[in-house]
């Protein structure tokens, strides 16, 4: 297991951590100044300020990226689909410009929540299959242009309008059957505040391996948590026993960023720059 001690080298900011604070230009600045070497935009963000001048941003601050969010939303009724199909694919080109290393999928619930608009239904199961339909048609495209795609599980309390893919175990069927031979290009995002209470979180580690470990996200799981949504923990400050589950991670292989990922009114109401250095000392000993 790595010692992150030290240094915060391997620590990377999702701007949605900050969003409130600044725009992407401003988080991107204030993390060169904090010297946090990685981010992972969000496309609203990029959208708001340009996709070329993100990426001139992002190479002027000398960052990489640890993920790109988020592609997905896939089911769909049929007056939908061609727009889907569109806005992942743009999505794919996005991340590639921007030199990211995966497109993380949030892959959608119901379609009346996916795609808004849609014909409204209660088919869970209907709304499964969609997912891996698109995430197969799309993983064709995103090989072609070299793009790996990352299934990040959401916690099932989203399973209806955000993520109808809920445990490592389900995205990894996913994978396994669009991708058989591990290229590579199709894996998981874990996220500890989705999966962490899984009881099978340590087995799905160990099944997805260092082909398919594509991203890792940490946050921390308040006790109460007062929206389901918009009240993370910063890293410490709840109930995840983060450092077995980043073990298990390295243990297979992964060696990438430590990704910070934090939708909180409290932390967007501070100052971004103590958020910052409050991620790098938490970075340094609760992850």
């Amino acid at each position: 297991m790595r010692d992150f001690s030290r240094d915060h080298r391997f620590l990377s900011i999702n701007t949605a951590t900050v969003r409130k604070q600044g725009d992407l230009l401003a988080i991107i600045d204030a993390c060169a100044r904090a010297e946090i070497r990685a981010i992972s935009p969000w496309r609203d963000q990029v959208a708001a300020v340009g996709l070329d001048r993100a990426v001139t941003a992002v190479k002027a601050a000398g960052l990489e990226l640890s993920g790109y969010c988020r592609g997905g939303m896939f089911p769909s009724d049929a007056a939908h689909l061609a727009e889907m199909r569109d806005d992942n694919r743009r999505a794919v080109d996005e991340a590639k410009a921007l030199g990211a290393p995966c497109l993380v999928l949030v892959v959608g619930g119901l379609p009346q929540y996916s795609r808004p608009g849609s014909a409204p239904s209660k088919d869970l199961g209907a709304a499964r299959i969609m997912v891996e339909d698109g995430i197969g048609e799309l993983l064709d495209y995103a090989r072609s242009v070299g793009m790996p795609l990352a299934i990040e599980p959401l916690h099932p309390m989203y399973a209806a309008d955000r993520a109808c893919v809920n445990t490592l175990g389900q995205a990894l069927d996913i994978c396994d059957r669009l991708d058989p031979a591990r290229t590579g290009f199709l894996g998981v995002a874990c996220d500890v505040y989705h999966v962490w209470w899984d009881p099978d979180l340590f087995a799905g580690i160990a099944r997805a391996g260092r082909e398919r470990m594509l991203a890792y996200h940490v946050c921390d799981w308040l006790v109460p948590t007062r929206d389901l949504l918009l009240d993370r923990g910063m890293m410490g400050d709840g109930v995840i026993d983060l450092k077995p589950i980043r073990a298990a991670v390295e243990a297979v292989g992964y060696a990438g960023y430590a990704e910070v990922e934090i939708f909180s009114e409290d932390w967007w109401a501070r100052p971004m720059d103590e958020v910052l250095a409050t991620c790098i000392a938490r970075h340094r000993s609760a992850v």
